[in-house]
């Protein structure tokens, strides 16, 4: 009888801001993924990227205008640069712990292209920011140079903004599928994918964007025909009113259940809600349940002890 297949995504508490303090947080990552893969779990693990593609951007924009003699990196080349670098982390300490419980089953990062539509809606009102900060006047200047939009943010200069696009189709899915069917603890869609279009020819070209990794991870959970997709954030189970007095923690939700907290907003934007809502798509589309909790409870929410499960 084949393993349950789950689609693990990994939120940022997962990962340091720095390669020093991401070393020693993708240990405890690791010794957590391992549990449910020695569980009888086939991993596939997602995860996000968003202060190290920033950090990579910055680094090559400074270098470029600085006299570093380097080139500007399109944003697409960065999210490879960083999904190379995270995989790296996240592979080695996986393979470390499996080796520390005596065990063979392998793990393998694949560089993940995701397609997005050339006429995704995103593409006309960017508004992820990312990379290095400008004054106005510099701002002005670039966009007129390379047709980039900036948009000053919250009081601390302008930035480059990109889009968001929703992932249409994952390109490496059927190597994925073919790893993880060995067994393998795969590593893939780093930072959401580096996103992609395809031209008339069929080919692919990458776009400056950023693609939400819960919303890649319930689209690879969705075409892997996953048993389960389990989104790991910093809190055990989600709530509603959250921080007020009548804060509740839930232990589970069914799809209308999360559309009407959604309706009146109990989820923050850049936190809760794109969980909440990749959770939803996924249950629509399988009919399988969908688990948000935190890393250190991953074994025990799939056991059905905690977290909060998103169901029909």
């Amino acid at each position: 009888m084949a393993n349950k297949k789950v689609v693990v995504a990994l939120g940022g508490n997962a990962l340091g801001n720095n390669p020093q303090e991401q070393l020693e947080l993708v240990k405890s990552t690791a010794a957590a993924i391992v549990d449910l893969a020695l569980g009888g779990v086939d991993v596939v693990v997602g995860h996000g990227n968003g202060p190290q593609v920033g950090m990579i951007n910055n680094a090559m924009l400074f270098s470029a205008n600085n006299g570093g003699n380097t080139p500007e990196m399109p944003f697409a080349e960065c999210g490879a640069m960083s999904q190379g670098y995270i995989g790296y982390h996240l592979q080695q300490a996986i393979q470390n712990e499996l080796k520390r419980r005596n065990s063979d089953k392998k793990c393998a990062t694949v560089v993940t292209q995701v397609v997005v539509s050339k006429d995704d809606p995103g593409f006309k009102n960017p508004t992820k920011p990312v990379g290095t900060f400008f004054s106005e006047q510099e701002a002005k200047q670039r966009a007129l140079l390379t047709g980039d939009t900036y948009v000053e943010d919250a009081g601390r200069g302008w930035r480059k903004v990109v889009a968001s696009p929703i992932p249409v189709r994952i390109q490496e899915l059927d190597l994925i599928k073919t790893l993880s069917d060995t067994g393998a603890i795969v590593i893939a869609i780093g930072g959401g994918g580096i996103p992609v279009v395809e031209e008339d020819d069929g080919s692919l070209k990458g776009v400056s964007a950023v693609i939400d990794k819960d919303n890649a991870s319930a689209r690879l959970a969705i075409d892997l025909n996953a048993e389960n997709l389990v989104i790991l954030t910093a809190v055990e189970k989600v709530s509603i009113n959250f921080k007020t007095p009548e804060q509740k923690d839930l232990d589970s939700m069914s799809i209308q259940e999360a559309k009407q907290y959604i309706d009146e907003k109990q989820f923050a934007p850049g936190s809760m809600l794109p969980k909440v809502q990749a959770c939803i798509k996924y249950v629509e589309e399988t009919g399988h349940s969908a688990l948000i909790t935190s890393l250190q409870k991953a074994a025990d929410g799939l056991k059905g002890l905690t977290g909060t499960f998103v169901t029909k």
